[in-house]
């Protein structure tokens, strides 16, 4: 079953795409991420003024993996001749092969430069925007919103149409208002109205926590293809299980807890890589919380990775974690077997 589509001449190979999170889709992260069969990444999104300024952090930032691909960069901004410049950069300095502009972003710092999701209070500032954008780069321009900035001011067809007209190849829309941030319950019927009126593929986000649900949303809202967020924190096995479900109806069994330190471990050692262990080790930190949540008798293993400094000291608490639940889990079965006896 072919689950391809395209972004303008862009070919994304499934319909599972990995939304782009602040601190944390950096390049280690996303490479993982198509390693366990993301259609499609997004970079963590960045500041117009970051670019235009050439902050060294910044520029780092938009490097991308040749496993990545197709990969977006996301950038953000709040006047169109500084969104521009930024683009342009995107567009002529970066092996990205989309750009994605964020007005979806709900946090204060970001509206009050009136980027992010304060865009959504006015459909012909989207409309202009875009438009600039789309006139002066050369790859495909895409735009990531939410349905709205509260429910009095819901005006996602309308935003939607406005991105669209002005020439976007690609929308994705998260199913909550900016005021609800990530609480509450994503607004299916929404998403679904917005899919009804678009030409361009449309992304859907929020809620798409299961293979099933991911099912469910193609169904239900009718789009193009499922965003995937926070779900995939610490368990980026859920890509894998979704795409495979999406194509045959069937699921995957779960990882077991070694594979899943295992994977911790290889995202580790790209972010390792990309960063160096002196930054890549603290970072590192709230992905491994991630990646132990959920596993019995994990907390002290997440306490003490919170006070280690090197890769070597991380991989060692991870081992002799796994190493002892793997002995727990087998004690057990023994037990089990000498009382059915």
């Amino acid at each position: 079953m072919d689950n391809s589509w395209k972004i303008r001449d862009i070919v994304i190979p499934n319909r599972v795409v990995v939304a782009p999170m602040a601190g944390v889709s950096n390049s280690a992260f996303r490479v993982v991420c198509k390693e366990f069969g993301a259609g499609l990444v997004v970079c963590e999104m960045i500041s117009d003024h970051g670019i235009i300024y050439r902050n060294k952090k910044t520029l780092r930032m938009m490097e991308v993996d040749p496993r990545e691909h197709p990969v977006s960069i996301q950038i953000f901004g709040g006047t169109e001749e500084t969104l521009l410049q930024a683009a342009q950069y995107v567009d002529q300095n970066t092996d990205a092969d989309i750009i994605d502009i964020n007005m979806g972003c709900p946090v204060p710092k970001v509206t009050k430069t009136d980027a992010g999701s304060k865009w959504l209070l006015d459909s012909n500032k989207i409309y202009q925007m875009v438009h600039a954008v789309v006139q002066n780069v050369s790859k495909p321009v895409t735009v990531k919103m939410r349905i709205g900035w509260d429910q009095k001011h819901n005006f996602s067809v309308e935003n939607a149409l406005a991105a669209q007209e002005a020439g976007a190849s690609m929308i994705a829309m998260h199913g909550r208002t900016r005021k609800q941030m990530y609480q509450g319950h994503a607004d299916w019927e929404t998403l679904h109205d917005v899919a009804q009126v678009l030409d361009v593929p449309f992304v859907a986000n929020g809620d798409i926590t299961t293979p099933e649900l991911a099912q469910k949303a193609l169904d239900e809202i009718g789009c193009t293809a499922v965003m995937v967020g926070r779900a995939a924190l610490g368990n980026p096995w859920i890509l894998k299980d979704m795409v495979h479900y999406l194509e045959t109806g069937e699921k995957l069994k779960p990882q077991t807890v070694r594979e899943k330190i295992e994977t911790a471990e290889h995202q580790l050692d790209g972010l390792v890589e990309l960063k160096g262990e002196k930054i890549a080790v603290p970072e590192f930190r709230q992905q491994a919380a991630y990646y132990l949540k959920g596993i019995p008798r994990s907390a002290r293993t997440r306490a003490k990775i919170n006070e280690v400094w090197t890769r070597q000291e991380v991989y060692d608490l991870l081992d002799n974690f796994v190493d002892d639940y793997e002995k727990r889990q087998a004690e057990r079965s023994a037990r089990r077997v000498i009382v059915n006896e």
